[in-house]
This record gives structure tokens, sequence and C-alpha cells, in this order.
């Protein structure tokens, strides 16, 4: 059955507080708004419902026959809307805060910050949703993703967090098993650690072509994963040599597990992203939010 014309919800509301108490002063206060502002919206009901509710005996308010009629129609009503709409919030309330984001960035660069985070809000649960393409983003529901981007989703609010430097890396061990590798065009000597995916992704080719160097994917050694953790491994294990990700491998560099033979860096032209979906956000997502962009500002280099 189609629901028929409702009387104004603001002029219920107030009207229930002025029933309930039979005081416009005490409905004023409990509502937070002037006595005016609670009169006029009693007369905007009354006007609507084209009938009187309340009375005043010796300045005392009373309600009418019908007024309390509909007072005892309109209170239960209000009650079980509030407890539904209560419902649906705590549980909100209670939901972990998804972040969904590659593979790569979940580990090298999220879970080593985490710790911080849930140190300043101990009550707030993040549930990490680890994809191995950006093609799967749409596939679930998310509050915030991180993801490298060169072009942005329309459907999606888009908050730059930084730019992307790429250089070579490797183990200590595999360097000093190889030392002809002087100079960059010495690359092709070696085994190459490659990316093979199909997202907005920069791999060797883009690296040769930056610098100018020839790249023939058929006569260079190459050893192809598709998954960035695995080239990471690869690396670390002296398998080859790997294009590494300034902020996904930093770690490993501070620590000395991974060295970087040339000084030679390709700043790409896109960078890593916040994308938030067009909704109003769960309890706790504008603190994560906030934290995040805190984080890597407070980590980027001083101009």
């Amino acid at each position: 059955m189609r629901i028929r014309p409702l009387p104004p919800l603001n002029s219920l509301v107030v009207f229930e507080a002025v029933a309930r108490h039979l005081s416009v002063t005490k409905a004023a206060d409990e509502l937070r708004v002037t006595q005016g502002a609670i009169s006029r919206q009693v007369r905007h009901l009354e006007a609507y419902l084209e009938t009187a509710l309340f009375t005043r005996k010796k300045k005392r308010l009373q309600l009418t026959a019908t007024g309390l009629s509909y007072y005892k129609t309109v209170r239960p009503l209000l009650l079980t809307l509030s407890d539904a709409t209560a419902e649906i919030t705590q549980a909100r309330d209670d939901e972990p805060i998804t972040v969904v984001t590659t593979n790569a960035m979940a580990s090298f660069w999220l879970l080593p910050k985490y710790q911080a985070f849930q140190e300043l809000y101990p009550d707030i649960n993040l549930r990490i949703l680890a994809v191995d393409s950006q093609q799967d983003i749409h596939q679930s529901e998310f509050d915030l993703a991180l993801f490298y981007r060169r072009e942005l989703p329309r459907t999606l609010r888009s908050t730059p967090l930084f730019e992307e430097q790429l250089f070579p890396v490797c183990s200590p061990t595999f360097l000093a098993r190889h030392p002809e590798l002087q100079e960059l065009s010495d690359l092709s000597r070696v085994k190459l650690l490659s990316l093979d995916v199909n997202d907005e992704w920069f791999g060797w080719p883009d690296w040769f072509a930056e610098f100018g160097i020839p790249y023939d994917g058929k006569t260079l050694q190459q050893l192809n994963m598709n998954n960035y953790l695995l080239v990471v491994q690869a690396a670390l294990n002296g398998q080859g040599v790997a294009l590494a990700w300034k902020h996904l491998v930093d770690d490993y560099l501070n620590s000395g597990l991974l060295v970087a033979p040339f000084s030679a860096r390709f700043k790409t032209p896109s960078q890593f992203y916040l994308l938030e979906p067009e909704r109003r956000p769960k309890p706790g997502v504008d603190r994560f939010r906030q934290w995040l962009l805190q984080t890597v500002n407070s980590a980027a280099p001083s101009p």
C-alpha cells in the first residue's frame, strides 16, 4: 500500500516533547532550540492538521481531546523509529573500518604503521582487505582504499598521498656476486625480477625507456611473477635485481637487507591516492583518515 502524505517530522518531534512536558520551555531546553521555534512548529502542525492540539487554562498548557489522542499514537511510533535508527547506527559503530589496497601496499607500508594507530585509537577496529588487482576494488564494500593511480576514478573521492620513485635493488650478496654492475646498461647482463600485471604499474620497460637504454624482453634474463611480494622476496633471496618502489621498500633499504647499486631514480608521473566512496562514513573513518594523512605528512622530506 502506498504511504499517504505525512506531517512534517520536525513538527511531530516538537509536538511529542511539548505534549510530554506540557511546557514549551521544557521542550525547548530538551531539543536545544528557542521557545519561539517550538511555538512555530506547533502552530505549523496545527495548521497542517487543521485542528488545535493544545489549549491554555490559567497559564497552564493542556492537550485538547484531539491532541491527547494524537499524542498517544505519535509517541510510540516515534519511539519505534528511534529504536530502529539506534539499532542501525549502533551496528555501524561496531563494524570495523575496511581498508582495501594491494598486497604490496598492505604488507610493506600499512601494516608496519598500524601499531601506531592502534595505540592512539584502541577502540577502532581495522579490517585490511588485500587484493591482487585494482579491478577487485568494486567487488566488495570498503570505507577507504589506497592505490597507485594514473587516472582517478570518477565515482570515488581522491586525496593524493605521495609520489613514487623507482630504482633497481638487490641483496648485498647478489651485488657481491655481480661486480659487473657498474653502469645502468649493465642491468641487461643480470637476471631481472619482473612483475607481470596489467594494472597501472611501471616495470622494467618503463625504466629502460626513461634512461634511454635499449630493452629487448626476449633476450634479457627475467624471472616473472604476478605478485610484488614475491618480487621483493626473490630480491631478498639474492635471485636477481628488482625494481623498487621507494615507499614500499624503505624499511629493507634502511636495514641493509636490500641495496641500491645505482643512484639513478625514476620519478613516476602518478602517485598513491587515498580513495573514498561518496557516502556518509562510518564512525571512526574520519579519525583513521586524519591519522593516515598526518603519518604521510610527517614522513615527507622537508622542502
